[in-house]
């Protein structure tokens, strides 16, 4: 499970993220959304370990952010904004190379069958002859390598096509609930919001989203 409880972020005196409590069960996917400069990204790099909170903790699974960081890290898959790959290496070559950067041996079968799940059968092909789709679902499963317990994705499917959203989409909410992982998911697209969390946080004060998820029948939670 992930605790959180009075986060707080400030830069100077900027205030980004103000006493924010909240938690992620496992087996969960929790979307959250909110106006760009609301503090989505801040708080996902908070939760990889990326940046310090100014106040407030954090618990994974009963480990405190303060003083277990190091089992932390390992129990974390992170997929930020920006596509962070080998273009010059094939869909393989780039797995197994994180696989040796990983806290766990798996076997090249191991990792194929990982992209397999989520539809990228693209083993020998190059990434930089990719799809935009192919690559966002090659990022993911660079970040799953390691069997992470919480998994955090900014923005995970910004600009590709409606069918690799949805299989991204599905591959997550699917893995979810067979593996008990906790995952976290921003997108600014309502629909696939709707159909991929479970629960929806909203953060930031714009009243925006709240509204527009109130109109898809859905009650999500302030934070």
């Amino acid at each position: 499970m992930l605790d959180v409880q009075s986060l707080s972020k400030a830069y100077g005196r900027k205030q980004i993220l103000k006493n924010l409590s909240f938690s992620v069960k496992p087996g969960e996917v929790i979307g959250l959304v909110g106006e760009n400069g609301a503090g989505k990204s801040t708080l996902l790099h908070i939760l990889a370990t990326l940046s310090n909170p100014t106040s407030g903790t954090v618990m994974l699974n009963n480990h405190s952010y303060q003083t277990s960081i190091k089992k932390i890290r390992k129990r974390i898959g992170f997929v930020s904004q920006d596509i962070a790959l080998w273009e010059e290496f094939t869909v393989k070559e780039n797995m197994i190379f994180f696989e040796k950067l990983s806290w766990n041996d798996k076997t090249n079968e191991e990792l194929r069958q990982l992209c397999s799940d989520m539809k990228l059968n693209k083993w020998n092909d190059t990434v930089k002859n990719l799809s935009g789709g192919m690559k966002r679902k090659l990022n993911i499963a660079v970040s799953l390598i390691h069997d992470p317990d919480l998994l955090l994705l900014d923005e995970p499917t910004a600009g590709i096509d409606l069918k690799s959203r949805k299989e991204i989409g599905s591959y997550l909410s699917s893995l979810a609930k067979a593996q008990d992982k906790m995952i976290i998911y921003t997108s600014h697209d309502m629909d696939e919001i709707m159909q991929v969390c479970d629960r929806i946080y909203c953060i930031g004060d714009d009243p925006f989203y709240h509204e527009v998820l109130e109109s898809y029948g859905k009650n999500p939670e302030l934070l």
